[in-house]
């Protein structure tokens, strides 16, 4: 929500710019074809076009179908959106220019753990689908907050419905929804509890037999993801916020050490698979529960100690968001 306000000055002066100029504009707005309203929808059907091109001389299941479109046409409207207000309000201004490279990472990191031979191999060994999920929540969603995704899809817009947007965002109720939903104490208690609910065996194994439930498990391992990151990164850096990723440290670590030292095997499906590194179902859960408490654990310290940094020099800078540049224009 706080993306797209920040970016209403822009627009307001690029509208000044647009009519003092706009006599320039008759003569070149045919030489422009990105502003054409039509032009962002063919760039936006084209992507759609070409992924489910790509998916069909694929091996993807059924279930990954929409997948593919669904992540080229994210990654148009993005495109379209920032290469709208750079026009409009200057190149890197609005969103920078490692905010995009954020977000096209996070992008790759989501294709990756989405689809095959990723998601195939999570199939038959609990550890691949371990690196699937932390892939999900601890590259791609911060990555994809980072670089600002509603700003951008707000530019995809045109002017008029830009705005009517913004007033949305702006009405009193869904500005009390939306900070009551990204608070540190629901946005922890939402990725807590999607994180343990479903690693219990008998979701695990739900998810395992069944391709809608597995769905809705990464969907909402990933929507989990991103209300925890776009809550942290969005609030003042403070001890509360220092807090949260610690205990959140402290909870994933403990899940990850139980599945590491447990004396059998939670999910008998992976006992009837064949694994691809010849493991027992034992020793692959063994490995997952360390992806799970090492690599992660080290996502959490940094994001931890960066944090505590950005606490400890805030009476000095003043400024109210973690993990910004201090020459960062946007």
């Amino acid at each position: 929500m706080g993306d797209i306000a920040q970016i209403a000055p822009a627009s307001s002066r690029s509208r000044d710019r647009r009519l003092t100029s706009a006599n320039c504009r008759k003569s070149s707005k045919a030489a422009l074809p990105w502003r054409s309203t039509k032009y962002r929808f063919a760039a936006i059907a084209a992507a759609f076009i070409v992924c489910g091109s790509a998916h069909a001389h694929g091996e993807q299941s059924y279930s990954q179908w929409g997948l593919w479109p669904l992540l080229g046409v994210c990654a148009a409207l993005y495109a379209v959106g920032v290469r709208s207000l750079w026009r409009a309000s200057g190149s890197a201004r609005g969103i920078a220019g490692w905010r995009v490279a954020a977000f096209g990472t996070g992008w790759l990191a989501l294709v990756t753990a989405l689809t095959n031979p990723l998601d195939a191999l999570g199939q038959v060994s609990f550890a691949a689908h371990m690196a699937q999920h932390e892939i999900l929540m601890l590259v791609a969603a911060p990555l994809l907050v980072l670089g600002k995704p509603l700003a951008a899809f707000a530019w995809v817009l045109p002017l008029a419905y830009r705005h009517t947007a913004l007033q949305t965002f702006r009405n009193k109720l869904w500005q009390s929804c939306w900070t009551w939903l990204v608070a540190a104490p629901v946005a922890w208690s939402v990725h807590a509890l999607a994180l343990w609910i479903w690693h219990a065996p008998a979701w695990f194994e739900a998810g395992l037999h069944y391709p809608l439930i597995h769905d809705l498990q990464h969907m909402s391992f990933l929507a989990s993801a991103l209300l925890f990151w776009w809550s942290l990164v969005r609030r003042r850096p403070d001890g509360i916020a220092v807090l949260y990723v610690l205990t959140t440290l402290l909870h994933t670590g403990f899940l990850g050490a139980l599945l590491t030292f447990a004396p059998k095997g939670w999910y008998p499906s992976y006992a009837d698979a064949v694994n691809p590194w010849g493991l027992t179902a034992l020793e692959d859960q063994q490995l997952g529960g360390l992806i799970m408490w090492v690599p992660a654990g080290a996502v959490f310290i940094i994001a931890g100690l960066l944090l505590l940094e950005q606490w400890l020099r805030m009476p000095q800078s003043g400024r109210p968001y973690a993990w910004k540049p201090r020459n960062e224009g946007s």
